[in-house]
């Protein structure tokens, strides 16, 4: 196997080093500083960071409620939340994280045999493998009773409380990781080495070959039309959505999200035939690792029953439930879900005095979409108007195996706009992922709890 290397110098191995340095003057980087040396252990700009910091503002949530995660007090010890985000960042090969919260867990310094992998872990920590791959691939399958099974295991049992900061952090980095995979993030050069992973091959190619995208060419882009056209199309469709008067009724609309979740079944269907098989020391952390995404629709099965938002919402269910098991979580949530569905700057490309609320909740809703997820006063027509065949596969990608994202992926959709824009999109798309994943959750424990 070789061994992986970063395709470019800086941050992102899909954003020229160039363009993050012009996009944060001298002031902002001081900001950015300022804010790592307040909710960072190593008060360091890490690569990540620097990407995120294209989004100052989100970038200050997200901060914010990843040290309360990791660092204030809560029901979890701080050692158990680092191998959780390591447990969860392996679930899609993301070195990046499991390098980062490796050295963390070595910095606290106990129960270091953990890092030889989940063997040597408590069988508390194990018996969260179950919900792990669950949450992270198939959330939809996710019950009351894997709930009861980790509550009332005797000596191994977790307390309400414990188990929804466990699940907030699994959910978190499974998240995360994509927008690490989609936002290309290069791997921190470190001089000590040790304890590094390495990055996965997939199937028949490596991760250095993502830039390149072996064996994708003919998948992705059958028949690219003119950047500049193409953005002057997808604003004269939003053009017409905004201006149409005629509202669409409760049936229309509800045959419009089937049509919407069905197509998504053929979105990137054939690209990976193979299995990804783990073969870097990260899945040491992984348990069951042919356990993977599947489509929450799948032709010639019996379908799940679809997610209603009006029966379990996080506005009024999901985010009471969780600050009342885990104080003060919810509050920290939800101002991040509200900052990065609000984010705007009002301008696409080029064009400015945009209002990109409707694109903004295409994107949002259409990740739900994909995971059952149903709003029942959302048009689905709108997401197959504003959203081209080239994003809704760097979409899928990106939020059900993100492990596979390409610089080709990247390059393929909106070519008109900017980095910092493509990367607004991967903070919704990982926000989305994240919020999917603890309404799941959540409504299980509160199926447990009546």
């Amino acid at each position: 196997m070789r061994i992986p290397r970063p395709l470019t110098s800086g941050p992102s191995a899909f954003i020229p080093e160039k363009e993050i340095l012009e996009a944060t003057p001298v002031d902002m980087h001081t900001n950015l500083l300022l804010l790592v040396g307040d909710y960072s252990s190593s008060g360091q700009l890490n690569h990540l960071t620097q990407v995120m910091g294209l989004h100052p503002q989100y970038l200050e949530s997200f901060l914010r409620c990843q040290f309360y995660l990791l660092r204030i007090d809560g029901p979890l010890p701080q050692h158990y939340r680092h191998y959780i985000a390591i447990m969860a960042a392996a679930r899609h090969q993301c070195s990046f994280l499991v390098n980062m919260h490796v050295h963390e867990f070595l910095q606290i310094g106990m129960c270091l045999e953990w890092l030889n992998g989940l063997d040597f872990a408590p069988q508390r920590l194990r018996n969260l493998n179950e919900i792990n791959k669950i949450l992270a691939h198939r959330p939809w399958l996710i019950t009351k009773e894997h709930i009861q099974k980790l509550v009332k295991t005797g000596e191994n049992s977790w307390s309400l409380a414990e188990l929804v900061h466990a699940v907030v952090l699994l959910a978190h980095f499974h998240a995360l990781a994509s927008f690490v995979f989609g936002s290309g993030i290069n791997p921190e050069v470190d001089a000590d080495a040790s304890n590094r992973f390495q990055d996965v091959a997939l199937n028949n190619f490596c991760v250095c070959d993502l830039a390149n995208d072996n064996n994708l060419e003919e998948f992705l882009l059958p028949g690219m039309v003119d950047s500049v056209s193409e953005l002057e199309a997808l604003m004269g469709r939003m053009k017409r959505l905004q201006e149409e008067e005629e509202e669409a009724s409760q049936e229309e609309m509800a045959t419009r999200f089937e049509k919407e979740k069905e197509e998504s079944l053929l979105v990137a269907s054939g690209a990976f035939e193979d299995e990804i098989v783990p073969v870097s020391n990260v899945s040491r952390f992984v348990s069951d690792p042919t356990f993977g995404y599947q489509d929450f629709a799948r032709r010639g099965e019996d379908n799940l029953p679809t997610f209603r938002a009006q029966d379990f919402s996080w506005d009024d269910h999901g985010f009471s439930l969780v600050n009342r098991l885990y104080s003060d979580i919810g509050h920290m949530l939800d101002e991040k879900f509200r900052t990065v569905s609000n984010l705007t700057y009002y301008n696409m490309a080029t064009h400015e005095d945009i209002d990109t609320t409707m694109l903004r909740r295409a994107l949002f809703n259409y990740v739900h979409c994909m995971f059952g997820i149903k709003y029942d006063d959302y048009d689905y027509g709108e997401v197959n108007q504003l959203l081209e065949r080239s994003l809704k596969v760097y979409i899928k990608t990106v939020t059900c195996y993100p492990e596979r994202t390409t610089r080709r992926m990247y390059d393929s959709y909106w070519r008109q706009f900017r980095h910092s824009e493509k990367v607004h999109v991967n903070l919704l798309l990982m926000e989305a992922r994240m919020q999917a994943e603890l309404l799941y959750a959540l409504r299980a424990i509160t199926h447990y709890m009546t």
